[in-house]
């Protein structure tokens, strides 16, 4: 993968250091405002780019990047913002979350069986065109061609008892041992059926900060281990909403044509999630709290990043489709498929 085209001076710096720079940083991130994170084009890619020097970086990037002490830096600026605004959008959430009653567990099944977002597995079943999905598909990649990395990265972080329940949670995301079934390889070979481009990274230029947030969220709480709660929070989250959606979305690939080989992956989460989400909320999310008590708001965090992050870049998917247009920044998804 090539780095992608900047998108202001936040990311134009980062992709100039990557690009052989040695002088140190010319952009001051404290200078930089936005009235909303999640959205700034400019911060968004420039935390993705830092992330995926810890992902599978670029073609023609020095690896020893990863770690240097002035990216470090700009990553950590940049993601705090991130994380602020995410925590006092949330917060009201998380102390209703934390005010019902029950355990963990309970708590995660009320949130995520409450949460109202937009209908897009709906209207993918129902309404959706060929050229809708294959942009659905598009924004999907950022996230799915490297689906359950991040969560790996919080297993050395867990004691034996959870660190062996959410490798067997990982295991089903890698294909049990069979590398064509891991999710990540029958979500390319979606994209392949779609007439859609398989390579890792391929629309990075083409999709929003929105749709880039829902993965740099992934990666931040991943990466950090004072947020290993937030982060199995979050796949506990994503587990407990996937299995219905999923069968919604596969019926809509159906629908239109696309055929069994883009609905495979979809197939494949709708079993699969429905046992996970049991392993992943109950099995590794109320372990966490018997084994670190006092972790319950951070789970709870966890959990409404990824559904909000979701929620919000749904809400203006369908925005873009009921306009007749589409969320993608400069891809034609009109010969897909």
């Amino acid at each position: 993968m090539w780095l992608p085209l900047p998108r202001g001076p936040l990311s134009a710096e980062i992709i100039r250091r990557l690009r052989g720079s040695r002088d140190e940083p010319r952009v001051d991130v404290e200078a930089h405002h936005s009235a909303d994170p999640v959205t700034d084009e400019d911060l968004q890619l420039a935390l993705w780019v830092l992330y995926e020097l810890h992902h599978r970086s670029f073609d023609g990037v020095d690896d020893r990047w990863e770690w240097d002490p002035s990216l470090l830096a700009l990553r950590e600026t940049i993601e705090r913002r991130f994380e602020t605004s995410l925590r006092e959008r949330l917060e009201g959430q998380v102390r209703a979350a934390m005010d019902t009653t029950g355990d963990v567990a309970t708590r995660l099944f009320a949130l995520t069986g409450a949460f109202d977002g937009p209908a897009v597995a709906e209207h993918v079943q129902r309404r959706a065109s060929r050229e809708q999905i294959a942009e659905l598909l598009v924004h999907k990649s950022i996230h799915q061609l490297k689906e359950a990395d991040a969560y790996t990265w919080v297993v050395p972080r867990l004691v034996p008892e959870i660190k062996a329940r959410l490798m067997e949670l990982q295991l089903d995301e890698y294909g049990n041992g069979e590398p064509a079934r891991a999710h990540q390889t029958l979500f390319a070979e979606a994209l392949r059926g779609a007439g859609l481009d398989p390579t890792y990274g391929a629309y990075v230029n083409d999709v929003p900060a929105i749709t880039l947030a829902g993965s740099n969220a992934v990666s931040m709480l991943g990466l950090h281990r004072r947020l290993r709660a937030a982060a199995l929070g979050h796949l506990a989250a994503v587990e407990s909403t996937s299995s219905v959606p999923c069968r919604r979305i596969s019926a809509g690939i159906r629908r239109v044509g696309l055929g069994d080989e883009v609905a495979h992956f979809f197939d494949e989460h709708v079993e699969a999630d429905a046992v996970h989400e049991q392993l992943a909320v109950r099995g590794i999310c109320g372990a966490l709290v018997a084994a670190e008590p006092g972790v319950d708001a951070e789970i709870m965090f966890g959990a409404l990043v990824s559904l909000d992050l979701e929620a919000r870049f749904g809400r203006r998917l369908l925005s873009a489709w009921s306009d007749g247009s589409q969320l993608t920044l400069r891809l034609d998804v009109s010969e897909a498929g």
